[in-house]
C-alpha cells in the first residue's frame, strides 16, 4: 500500500474532465470541459497551443482553439474573437438561438467555415492552420480556416531561367500552386484531387489532369500508385517520385520535376497528369519521354526555326556529353591509327611527361570537374561560382604545368561539362552526367568495340524503358507520325493541330484547320 501511495504521489495529475453520461475518454461529446480536456491531452506538451475563452455573460460558454504558429492571430482576433465578444453584432446571442448551425452564419466574416464532430479531422485540421470554436452543449466544434504561415512571394525559379516567357514559379504553397494552374486553365475540366500521405506530416498530395484529355487508365494508374504510398512523413515531391516510377534503378527520370506553372499547364494540355505536394515548388509531369528531357519551355516562346536549330544543338551536345571522353581514351590507347598525324603528334607531345594512362587521365579530371560544380552549389551564391570558376582555372593549368594531366584532357573534360549544361531538364543531366563513368571504362578496356557496346546497351535500355505505360522513346519508338512535328524539329504552332497519341485520350484536337498565316496584306488592289 505505500508503494502504492508513493506510485501515485509521482505520477502527474490528470486534468479535470466532466464526462457526460456514457462518453469514454477521448471521445467528443456536448461538454466543453470534456472536449478541451481531450485536446489538452492530445496537445500535451505544446507550448503554441492556445485556449480562448469567447463571449459574453449570459451565454453558454464559448472556446476558440488554435496553434499559434500555424494562423494568423490578426485573422482570429478580426473575425472570430470579436464578432464573439461584441454586443449586438449578431442578433441570436443571449437568445433562444445558439446552436451550431447559428454560430456557423454568425461567422460570416471568418471566410471558409464548416461544423464538425470528427475528433481526427479537428486534429488535422488544427495543425493544418485551422481555429476551432466550441461551444458548451453542442457536440460539434466549428472549424475555421485562418492559417498564417510565412510564405515567399512568387519569383522566377532559379533552376529554369529563360529570356523570353513567364516569369512566375511555383512556391512552397499548395493552394497557391493550385492557383497559378487555375489562371492559366481556366476551365472546370481541370481536376484537381487531393489526398494526404505521411503517418507524421499529413502532407496534401493534389493529382491535377484535364478530364477528356487525359487518358482514364493514365489518371487512375497515377491515383492508385500515389494511394499506396505509406510513409511516416513526405518532405519534398522527390519522395513521392521514388515510389511511383516504373523502373527505380534507372539513370534517366520517369517524371518531370519543374518549377514552372506554364510548363505544367502545357504538359497538361498534351493529356498528362501533374503531381503537387505540399511544401515544396517542384511538382511531378508523368508521364515522360526522352524527348522532354531535352525540351524547354522556352522553345515554343522563340520563332520556330531558331527553337529548331537549339533543339539540334542539345542532340548534338548530348553525345558529347555522353562520349566525348570515352572517344578520347579509346582512340589515344588503342586506335591512335584513326587520327590525322600532325593531331596524333601534338596529343603525344602533350601526353609525353604524363605519368598516367588516358583512362585514369580522362577519370581524375572528370572526379575534379565534378567536385567543383558540386562545390560551386554548395557554397554561398556569393562566392560560389568565383570559387568554381577559379578554382577550374587554376587546378587545370597548375595539374599540366605539372605534367600530371595533358593539355588535351583539360580541354575535353571542359568542353563534355558544357555539354551538359544545354540540357535544360536538371534531374535528365544528373542521369547523362552518371552515364560517363561507365562509358570511360568501356572505352578504357574494349576500345571502340567498348564505346559500341555502351551505346547499344543504351538505346536498348531507353527501348525498353517505360513511363506509366508510355514508351520512353515515343513517339519515336514506337513511330507516330502525327506526333513528331515536336520531336526533331519545333513545328510551328499553328502546324500542331493534333495532340500526342501517347498521352491525349479521345480528344486530340488542338484546333481547327486553316490556321496558317495567310499572304501577306498588299493594300486595296481595286
Amino acid at each position: 500500500m505505500r508503494r502504492l501511495r508513493k506510485w501515485m504521489r509521482g505520477k502527474p495529475k490528470p486534468p479535470v474532465v466532466t464526462e457526460t453520461e456514457g462518453a469514454a475518454d477521448g471521445e467528443w461529446t456536448a461538454a466543453l470541459e470534456h472536449n478541451e480536456a481531450t485536446i489538452r491531452r492530445i496537445f500535451d506538451d505544446c507550448s503554441d497551443m492556445v485556449f480562448r475563452s469567447a463571449g459574453r455573460a449570459g451565454q453558454a460558454r464559448r472556446l476558440v482553439i488554435y496553434i499559434s504558429s500555424l494562423v494568423d492571430e490578426t485573422i482570429v482576433d478580426d473575425h472570430i474573437i470579436r464578432p464573439l465578444t461584441a454586443r449586438g453584432a449578431f442578433p441570436y446571442f443571449g437568445g433562444e438561438e445558439q446552436n451550431g448551425e447559428a454560430l456557423e452564419s454568425g461567422l460570416v466574416t471568418a471566410g471558409s467555415a464548416k461544423l464538425s464532430s470528427d475528433l481526427n479531422e479537428i486534429v488535422r485540421q488544427l495543425l493544418n492552420g485551422h481555429a476551432i470554436v466550441l461551444q458548451d452543449g453542442e457536440r460539434g466544434g466549428l472549424l475555421v480556416k485562418a492559417d498564417g504561415v510565412k510564405q515567399r512571394s512568387l519569383e522566377e525559379p532559379s533552376s529554369e531561367p529563360v529570356i523570353r516567357g513567364p516569369r512566375d514559379g511555383f512556391i512552397e504553397n499548395i493552394s497557391t500552386n493550385m492557383g497559378l494552374l487555375r489562371s492559366r486553365l481556366k476551365t472546370p475540366r481541370l481536376k484537381l484531387e487531393s489526398v494526404t500521405i505521411g503517418e507524421l506530416s499529413q502532407t496534401q498530395v493534389v493529382l491535377a489532369y484535364i478530364a477528356g484529355i487525359a487518358a482514364d487508365s493514365l489518371v487512375e494508374e497515377v491515383r492508385e500508385r500515389v494511394g499506396r504510398i505509406r510513409i511516416d512523413g513526405i518532405m519534398d515531391s522527390g519522395y513521392v517520385e521514388e515510389f511511383i516510377e516504373d523502373l527505380p534503378y534507372s539513370p534517366f527520370p520517369q517524371t518531370h520535376s519543374t518549377e514552372r506553372p506554364d510548363v505544367v499547364a502545357a504538359e497538361l494540355l498534351e493529356g498528362k497528369a501533374a503531381i503537387l505536394v505540399d511544401n515544396t515548388p517542384f511538382v511531378l509531369v508523368v508521364p515522360m519521354t526522352f524527348w522532354t528531357g531535352l525540351q524547354a519551355s522556352e522553345d515554343y516562346y522563340m520563332r520556330w526555326p531558331v527553337a529548331t536549330f537549339v533543339r539540334w544543338i542539345r542532340f548534338l551536345f548530348i553525345f558529347i556529353a555522353i562520349f566525348a571522353p570515352s572517344l578520347y581514351v579509346a582512340v589515344t590507347t588503342f586506335h591512335q591509327e584513326m587520327i590525322p598525324t600532325n593531331l596524333v603528334l601534338s596529343i603525344a607531345s602533350a601526353r609525353e611527361a604524363v605519368p598516367f594512362p588516358a583512362l585514369f587521365e580522362a577519370l581524375l579530371m572528370e572526379i575534379v570537374f565534378e567536385a567543383l560544380r558540386e562545390a560551386g552549389i554548395r557554397l554561398p551564391k556569393q562566392i560560389g561560382q568565383a570559387i568554381s570558376i577559379v578554382g577550374a582555372l587554376v587546378i587545370g593549368q597548375a595539374a599540366v604545368q605539372a605534367g600530371i594531366i595533358s593539355a588535351p584532357v583539360v580541354i575535353i573534360v571542359s568542353i563534355t561539362g558544357i555539354a551538359t549544361f544545354t540540357i535544360p531538364r536538371y534531374s535528365f543531366a544528373s542521369g547523362v552526367r552518371l552515364l560517363r563513368f561507365p562509358m570511360l571504362f568501356l572505352a578504357g578496356t574494349l576500345g571502340l568495340y567498348g564505346i559500341v557496346l555502351g551505346f547499344l546497351c543504351i538505346v536498348l535500355h531507353l527501348a525498353s524503358l517505360r513511363s506509366f505505360g508510355v514508351p520512353y522513346l515515343a513517339p519515336l519508338a514506337p513511330i507516330q507520325q502525327s506526333s513528331l512535328k515536336d520531336i526533331l524539329v519545333r513545328a510551328p504552332i499553328w502546324a500542331k493541330r493534333r495532340r500526342p497519341q501517347a498521352t491525349a485520350a479521345a480528344d486530340r484536337i488542338r484546333q481547327p484547320a486553316g490556321q496558317q498565316p495567310g499572304p501577306p496584306y498588299r493594300g486595296n488592289r481595286s
